[in-house]
């Protein structure tokens, strides 16, 4: 069985019973709330899709966009959206790499690599980087 997503991290924000701690990333759907569509199951405490799917219902918490990993196959992905105003793109991204999962944080810093340019001409990208993640 391959390794789950939260192992071992008492101090993640993920919940005790969350899929997270028992499955890695793809083995559970992430959905944007507690809903009667994912019950807690009284036999073990968890949540589950009516097809059984264990789910996540805190995506903010696990790192995860919403998505139906396990039971539609969905890939793992996030898209960067720079704000409107460049005041606003150090907190943005300091919000948005603090509270992603870490295997999204390449991705999102190529993304960032490649939009902040277009968005901001004039920024510098490692700068900016650079003060989101201190």
């Amino acid at each position: 069985m391959a390794e789950a997503f939260v192992s071992g991290d008492v101090l993640h924000l993920a919940c005790g019973i969350c899929p997270s701690r028992r499955f890695p990333v793809g083995g559970f759907d992430v959905v944007e709330r507690p809903s009667k569509e994912c019950p807690f199951s009284s036999a073990d405490g968890h949540r589950y899709a009516a097809d059984g799917t264990p789910v996540c219902v805190h995506p903010d918490k696990v790192g995860l966009p919403v998505g139906r990993y396990k039971s539609q196959g969905e890939p793992v992905t996030v898209r960067l959206v720079l704000p409107a105003d460049e005041s606003e793109l150090v907190p943005y991204l300091r919000d948005l790499l603090y509270g992603a999962a870490p295997m999204l944080l390449e991705d999102l810093i190529e993304q960032a690599s490649s939009e902040i340019p277009r968005a901001f001409p004039g920024v510098d990208v490692l700068a900016t980087l650079r003060r989101a993640l201190n």
